[in-house]
């Protein structure tokens, strides 16, 4: 078959009308789409195969082992391996409750705070030099912050306060260093794109700089800062390693900040390898963690909520 000439003006024209049909940029959004579409699939089967296969293993505790659910959010003794096994897991869920709302206590006005100075007190030096630093803390690993929580937090307890220095407030102290980027960086981003005119406006008013930061600022932008500080705590709840180095992992429920606790990733992590797949004792501890992914979705659910306050 004769192929036709490069310059053959009707085999020119084809060409140029192919291109035309078939134009660059409209391939080009049609791989986009197909792309983000794959990525977002891949994502909502991701989580959807977590979500059921936690699911499944943890209702298996109530389904085929005969635990109660009230038995094992209420009950206070953890013995899965005695003559007769008891699953009270409410000394963890304690544990994990107190420590995260102590170390959002401690963190959150940390946290404010740096976020004002950064930026509405000195809004250079915050960009240039303080918030990277902050920063830099998200990107430490879990075991130097739980190193140095034995190494130096745990002393000065137990210098300070009767005891050993190991327990909750060890722990929360370690978990406010951890969750501390997050609710700075959301803090600064939510004072950052506060419009100017409000401000202006306070200013033209009479008012002074910190009467305009604590009566305008600070109540215009709290959906946003509580929005951080929810996600600290999302953070914290769901921390192991390093809570699990300075609490001291006693299941019961301490009388004090300074008896040794223990909280639920800390019990998983610990008991997990030393159970039988299947066995009642690893069920429980699968029941544990749908605990968990229950609470991060509570945790998201608050998050949405004050988005949706922001927003109004």
């Amino acid at each position: 078959m004769e192929r036709p000439a490069a310059n053959d003006k009707h085999f020119v024209q084809t060409a140029n009308r192919a291109r035309k049909v078939v134009k660059p940029h409209l391939v080009e959004e049609w791989v986009g789409k197909v792309y983000t579409t794959l990525c977002i699939l891949v994502l909502v089967v991701t989580i959807g195969a977590i979500v059921y296969f936690v699911s499944s293993r943890g209702l298996t505790t109530f389904f085929s082992d005969g635990i109660s659910l009230s038995g094992l959010l209420s009950g206070l003794k953890w013995d899965p391996e005695g003559d007769i096994p008891l699953y009270g897991a409410l000394p963890f869920i304690f544990g994990s409750f107190s420590t995260s709302l102590l170390a959002a206590l401690i963190a959150a006005p940390l946290g404010v705070c740096a976020a004002v100075f950064m930026t509405q007190i000195m809004p250079g030096i915050g960009k240039r030099i303080l918030q990277p630093v902050i920063e830099l803390l998200a990107g430490i690993p879990s075991v130097v912050f739980g190193f140095v929580g034995l190494s130096v937090v745990v002393p000065a307890l137990r210098a300070i306060f009767p005891g050993q220095g190991i327990g909750i407030a060890a722990g929360a102290i370690v978990l406010s260093l951890m969750i501390l980027p997050t609710i700075t960086t959301i803090a600064t981003d939510a004072l950052s794109g506060l419009s100017a005119g409000l401000k202006e406006a306070s200013y033209a008013l009479g008012a002074t700089r910190w009467q305009t930061i604590y009566r305008i600022v600070i109540p215009t932008t709290l959906p946003s800062l509580l929005t951080g500080v929810v996600l600290g705590m999302s953070r914290a709840f769901g921390e192991a390693l390093a809570v699990q180095m300075v609490i001291g992992n006693s299941p019961h429920i301490p009388h004090s900040l300074f008896q040794s606790a223990s909280t639920l990733t800390s019990v998983i992590t610990l008991d997990m390898g030393n159970t039988v797949m299947g066995s009642a004792h690893n069920n429980a501890l699968w029941s544990l963690a749908l605990i968990l992914l229950a609470m991060t979705f509570v945790f998201v659910f608050v998050v949405r909520f004050l988005e949706r306050r922001k927003n109004r």
